[in-house]
C-alpha cells in the first residue's frame, strides 16, 4: 500500500521562506528513519505557487491561470511517500511526522492512499500503464 503524506502549505512556505537548519535536520533524520525501514519511495518539497500555474478545463478548451494562489491552507507545499504493508503502519509513520512549520507554528499533514493497478479493472490502458512502469507495483 502506498501513501502520500502531503505537506500543506503556510503563509511562510507560500512567501518562500525557507527552513531553518533544524526543521531540516528534523526531516533529514525523519526521513532516513524511513529509507532505513525500506518504505520510503520519494519526497519532495515544492515552490510557492507564485512560480507555478493552473490549467482549467471546460470540455476541451483549456485555461492557464499563473500563480500565486489565495488560499495557502488549501495548497502543498511538499509531499513524501511511502510503501507500507497496512493502514495501520501508515498511520504509526505519519504520527512521528516532524511539524514542517518554520518555527514550529501551526502545520497540517494530511495522508492520502494512493490507487494500484490492481484497484482498476483489468483492461489495456491499465497494462500500458503497467508498461511505464507507474500506477504502483509492476
Amino acid at each position: 500500500m502506498r501513501f502520500m503524506i502531503i505537506v500543506k502549505a503556510t503563509k511562510d512556505s507560500e512567501a518562500g521562506v525557507m527552513p531553518e537548519e533544524k526543521l531540516m535536520a528534523d526531516m533529514a533524520n525523519y526521513h532516513e528513519q524511513l529509507q532505513k525501514a525500506g518504505v520510503l519511495l520519494d519526497a519532495s518539497g515544492l515552490h510557492p505557487s507564485s512560480k507555478g500555474w493552473r490549467i482549467h478545463y471546460s470540455g476541451e478548451k483549456r485555461t492557464v491561470t499563473d500563480g500565486p494562489f489565495a488560499e495557502a491552507k488549501e495548497l502543498i507545499a511538499g509531499y513524501t511517500i511511502i510503501q507500507v504493508k497496512s493502514k495501520e503502519e501508515a498511520m504509526e509513520w505519519t504520527r512521528r511526522f516532524p511539524n514542517p512549520a518554520v518555527d514550529g507554528k501551526e502545520a497540517q499533514i494530511e495522508i492520502r492512499q494512493m490507487f494500484e493497478l490492481e484497484d482498476f479493472s483489468p483492461g489495456e490502458a491499465v497494462e500500458r500503464f503497467r508498461d511505464m512502469g507507474v500506477g504502483g507495483k509492476k
